[in-house]
């Protein structure tokens, strides 16, 4: 039985160091979910996350059924912005706008994912499964950095890449993305691990 080791495939965008570095990321298939809301607080960000995850595992069975090929289930990965980004702050989080997301492999083309993820949804009564959709994303070029620590300490980590970006002579461009490579529902949130990325372009 083949193996599909996403992470190595990919190991450019799923590696980061605590040194700014610049990446290009071509589009890729994702499972995607939106909301808006305070992700402390909002209930239908836990229905949101409650739901990638079991799609995600019926689509893997599903490609490793249909091609023999099996892989572990990427990590979670969120698109945070505010209809007004000047009122894009931690003190105005019920305005945040984000976006749920889960990598996929190219497999997935060899199955019917929509069957797979209607079928999910109704059996599990998944909250928000009929709101998860898959598409094709991908940040292009951008900048990123590896954040270790809580959330609560990131806006320095994120100040510190938006100075690379500029020392680069490049604008933000696109929306502030998140790969959550620890799982945040346990361990200590000082070894939390996070790869804050920047889509870019030229200034």
């Amino acid at each position: 039985m083949a193996t599909i080791d996403l992470k190595r495939e990919q190991r450019l965008h799923y590696r980061a160091t605590q040194t700014p570095a610049l990446v290009s990321v071509p589009p890729r298939p994702y499972l995607l979910v939106d909301g808006q809301g305070d992700p402390n607080t909002a209930p239908v960000y836990r229905e949101c996350v409650e739901s990638l995850y079991p799609l995600a595992y019926a689509l893997r069975a599903a490609i490793k059924d249909a091609t023999g090929d099996a892989y572990t289930v990427m990590p979670l990965e969120g698109l945070w912005w505010a209809d007004d980004m000047s009122r894009f702050s931690v003190d105005a989080k019920d305005e945040w706008r984000w976006t749920l997301m889960i990598s996929l492999p190219d497999a997935v083309a060899q199955v019917d994912a929509a069957a797979v993820l209607a079928r999910t949804s109704s059996e599990k009564g998944l909250p928000a499964g009929d709101r998860v959709r898959l598409e094709q994303f991908g940040d292009g070029d951008a900048a990123q950095v590896l954040h270790v620590g809580p959330m609560t300490t990131e806006p320095a980590t994120i100040a510190g890449l938006h100075d690379f970006v500029e020392e680069q002579g490049l604008a933000l461009a696109g929306r502030h993305h998140e790969i959550y490579l620890s799982d945040m529902r346990k361990g200590d949130p000082e070894r939390w691990r996070t790869i804050i990325r920047q889509p870019v372009a030229p200034r």
